[in-house]
């Protein structure tokens, strides 16, 4: 459903454990980063979105697959593509592919994981329909009953 969205981020020591890998939990924020700026990049701003419309999205459920390590200052493309809309979520892929250093080589999956988010009101944190005009702005097309 739609493209794939891409963000680079660099490993910094702060990424890393005590063996000088990505801490696994690290993968989560990139792939929060990766989508906030995915929806960013469609003009949806995560704080005005709430002010204007009184919801959020929140992560309901995560499945991470961990393939291989990212090390300090490997480039990394993280990916986010939706795979599945709702009318109160969205089933998003998300994956950590390891940039070649040349031209032409092949991206290296590192992680890949499905991340659910729920649509909910801001304030009750209780689970809303997905506005119809955020979902269509999202995913053009899509209808949402509200």
């Amino acid at each position: 459903m739609g493209a794939t969205f891409t963000w680079p981020v660099r490993v910094y020591w702060e990424d890393t454990d005590a063996g000088g890998i990505v801490f696994y939990a690290n993968y989560l924020k990139f792939f929060e980063r990766a989508r906030t700026e995915w929806l960013r990049s469609l003009g949806i701003g995560q704080q005005r979105l709430r002010d204007e419309t009184g919801g959020m999205f929140v992560v309901t459920d995560t499945h991470l697959r961990y393939l291989r390590p990212a090390r300090l200052d490997d480039l990394l493309l993280v990916t986010a593509h939706v795979q599945e809309a709702g009318r109160a979520s969205l089933t998003m892929v998300q994956r950590v592919l390891l940039k070649p250093e040349h031209a032409g080589d092949a991206n290296i999956v590192l992680c890949e994981g499905t991340i659910r988010i729920g649509w909910v009101d801001g304030a009750a944190m209780r689970p809303r329909r997905i506005p119809t005009a955020v979902l269509r702005q999202i995913v053009p097309g899509a209808v949402s009953a509200d």
